[in-house]
């Protein structure tokens, strides 16, 4: 079975699976999908899974992910 690496905000992480939802990578990552989104970014273009959360996405190598924070911005 391969195993995928991949990053999040620049963070290493791997997976065995062969799809895996945003929720999931997110949770892999140590991120509350409850107030971030993912964003797959590749090359020059990005793909967003803000209104798609359970959307399966195919893992391939080196895949680069970034989380994008939906929640309250607290105001100094």
């Amino acid at each position: 079975m391969p195993t995928f690496h991949f990053t999040v905000d620049d963070e290493p992480f791997s997976t065995n699976e062969h799809t895996l939802t945003p929720t999931q990578i997110l949770q892999i990552a140590g991120i509350d999908p409850t107030v971030h989104y993912l964003v797959e970014i590749h090359g020059h273009n990005q793909e967003s899974y803000k209104d798609k959360p359970n959307e399966p996405i195919h893992m391939h190598q080196h895949a680069k992910f970034v989380s994008v924070f939906t929640g309250p911005t607290p105001v100094s």
